[in-house]
């Protein structure tokens, strides 16, 4: 068994430029589990890192600080970005306004419990809470309010003011794990949480946090869940094979989708919402065009692939995690071959590989130059992305399809060449 295809040379895939690593002191005594990084994550605006260190601990860092201690002179996003934005923000309980600090503070937070997923979520005040009929609320969201929800073992979910570390709100609901947690990419502050308990439920904070709705059909664990850029749609992803696609306005399902032949754990959408990637351990990444319900492009970790029979055995390929670069281009994997592999979305072989034992998780930047992984000794490795020029094809698809789907493209009253250059087609 092989993690690459024969016709691929492994000294011919690039390695990725390793740039830094966060680690979290180990005592000779605490070698087992309990201390694994099952999530990272970054701020929408770049501004924090957070990522779950093990044994209930949230660690809150501000991302420039964490690239300048890697290195000051370092080529890419340590040199060439922005720094945050630092504005004036509001006390989440309506009080007043605060200046921003010169530079935002670490923290680290205790949860109380296993963390298990982690989101953050920032407001936009045009965004009101779906419930209409309550005037008062106890939380005044400000427009630069930043969150951190964090899902716990014991079913609860506990909402953080990101600038402060204070503890916001408590939400129980959950009768199981809170595996993972999403907020909506409009601002609304709408959060879905998948658990265990075979459901996903879908909180308003703006609402202090009520729970809007409960989605059911999962007949197993919900590993993961992710909203499409625009907010409209979510997809679920769960053991037994399942790909759900959600209808965010309606609550209702749109469709299942069929092509993974063991448990899906982790999915990401596409910036311009035209792709859907899962990971699955049937040791395959699945890349759909979710509009039409078809597979563009398989990314395989193990040759031959298994067979849909022995798919569902162990093996060390299982695919832990993918992300989606915010470039549009690149896809990320963490797997158990102990291999972070890079891809191109328009390739089947991986662009660059890197090292990394008991990887967990993994997620873009912001900016989307440097990855961050997890692994199952609470620390987080990062690299660079691997870089290109965008072709012309690739930046005219990305700015359609933001706003077209699949469907309205190929309706285009266009020449048949230039349709087909606007879609994006099976590898």
């Amino acid at each position: 068994m092989a993690s690459f295809p024969d016709s691929v040379n492994e000294n011919d895939i690039g390695t990725a430029k390793f740039i830094g690593e966060l680690l979290v002191p180990v005592a000779p005594f605490d070698q087992k589990s309990g201390r694994e990084a099952w999530t990272v994550a970054f701020a929408p605006n770049g501004s924090y890192f957070a990522w779950s260190q093990g044994h209930r601990i949230v660690r809150l860092v501000p991302w420039t600080k964490c690239l300048k201690k890697f290195s000051a002179g370092h080529s890419g996003e340590g040199t060439n970005a922005s720094s945050p934005r630092h504005l004036s923000r509001q006390n989440s309980d309506g009080g007043q306004v605060i200046p921003a600090a010169s530079e935002p503070r670490e923290h680290t937070i205790d949860c109380g419990d296993v963390v298990w997923g982690l989101a953050f979520g920032s407001s936009v005040p045009e965004k009101q809470s779906r419930c209409v009929n309550i005037e008062w609320h106890r939380f005044k969201f400000g427009q630069d309010q930043l969150l951190l929800a964090t899902g716990l073992n014991n079913g609860r979910i506990k909402i953080w003011d990101v600038y402060t570390g204070k503890l916001l709100l408590n939400l129980m609901d959950h009768t199981d794990v809170v595996r993972d947690l999403t907020f909506a990419p409009d601002g609304s502050l709408m959060l879905v949480s998948a658990s265990r308990d075979k459901t996903l439920r879908v909180w308003d904070l703006k609402d202090d946090g009520n729970m809007v709705k409960v989605l059911r059909g999962h007949q197993n664990w919900v590993y993961c869940s992710a909203f499409s850029p625009n907010s409209s749609i979510l997809c679920s992803v769960g053991a037994g094979k399942a790909v759900f696609l959600w209808n965010m306005d309606k609550y209702t399902l749109i469709r299942k989708l069929e092509g993974h032949h063991n448990d899906v754990v982790s999915c990401e959408f596409s910036p311009d919402g035209a792709m859907l990637a899962t990971a699955s351990y049937d040791t395959r990444v699945i890349v759909w065009d979710h509009q039409k319900g078809t597979i563009l492009l398989e990314l395989g970790h193990l040759f031959p692939p298994p067979s849909p029979i022995f798919a569902g055995g162990a093996n060390d390929r299982w695919v832990r995690s993918v992300s989606f670069c915010p470039d549009g281009r690149h896809i990320a994997s963490i797997t158990d071959d102990r291999l972070v592999r890079f891809w191109s979305i328009e390739e089947r072989a991986p662009q660059a590989i890197a090292s990394l034992s008991n990887g967990l998780s993994c997620a873009f930047s912001a900016e989307g130059s440097v990855l961050a992984a997890g692994t199952r000794d609470g620390g987080v490795h990062f690299w660079e992305c691997p870089r290109s020029i965008a072709s012309l094809q690739h930046l005219c698809r990305m700015a359609l399809r933001r706003v077209m789907t699949t469907q309205q493209v190929e309706a285009l009253a266009i020449p048949t060449p230039l349709r087909d250059y606007l879609t994006y087609k099976v590898i």
